[in-house]
């Protein structure tokens, strides 16, 4: 198993940060430089940067902005948004980050996945997937668009198609947990984390390191993807950009080793 990794996720809006509640109601966090250069203090492993408007707005990655906070990060950085040509991901490559992540464009073009891999390699393609629970049922539907639009499409058939086309990585986003701090949608990754074989990103309601634990002791996720527990004091707080403690994370890492 890959070594367990906590991973802040940064939503743009516009040139800003901001964390959404369920996808929806938006906290202003602050300048993404800033904010980068914060978690460099903390020596933070990878960041995921996702721009939350440009699908939406049918409009390209904004390039300027992408360059000047790869040039503040002293880890990888991820980046999703407005990512739907081949050209489109050269280019964000060319700048600095590590991985693209690819989520709307993969509905229409899953074979998007493959182009890029094709040259850059599997580890350097994310897919993003959104979903949330049925209001009739427990099954997990499928969202793309900043998840204002339904995606008919069996949520494991199509994780294994996105997997056999070439994806390196999934990163899952459970809309309903998104900024709740209720912690993780455990018996979802429980069950997703056995289906596939590539690593499998945990992202929508981590409250603190517990949540955290609980995630690597029931699932077999690669990595625990964190918002509000990283960009506010607590629920219901101000804005404070923190991580864990290195001490902590090392104790984490330990306890998962040995289990």
């Amino acid at each position: 198993m890959l070594r367990p990794r906590i991973i802040p996720v940064l939503l743009l809006r516009e040139k800003s940060l901001v964390k959404t509640i369920k996808f929806n109601k938006f906290s202003y966090i602050g300048d993404p430089c800033n904010t980068v250069r914060i978690f460099n203090e903390f020596e933070v492993d990878e960041i995921v940067i996702l721009d939350i408007n440009k699908t939406l707005k049918n409009s390209e990655p904004n390039y300027d902005l992408i360059k000047d906070i790869a040039s503040e990060a002293f880890m990888p950085l991820s980046y999703g948004g407005g990512i739907n040509t081949l050209e489109k991901a050269k280019k964000v490559f060319s700048l600095g980050i590590e991985k693209v992540i690819l989520n709307s464009a993969i509905a229409r073009n899953p074979f998007l996945i493959s182009e890029i891999a094709d040259i850059y390699g599997s580890q350097a393609v994310t897919v993003s997937i959104d979903v949330k629970r049925s209001f009739f049922s427990k099954k997990f539907i499928i969202h793309t668009h900043s998840g204002t639009t339904k995606l008919n499409s069996d949520l494991i058939s199509y994780l294994k198609k996105l997997e056999k086309i070439g994806a390196g990585e999934v990163l899952l986003n459970s809309i309903d947990k998104d900024g709740t701090w209720k912690g993780y949608e455990i018996p979802l990754y429980k069950e997703l984390s056995k289906k596939i074989s590539i690593p499998l990103i945990a992202c929508g309601g981590a409250k603190n390191m517990d949540s955290i634990e609980e995630l690597f002791n029931e699932t077999d996720c690669n990595a625990a993807g964190v918002g509000s527990m990283v960009l506010f004091q607590k629920k219901d707080f101000g804005v404070l950009v923190n991580y864990p403690k290195a001490e902590d994370i090392d104790a984490l890492i330990a306890k998962n080793e040995k289990s």
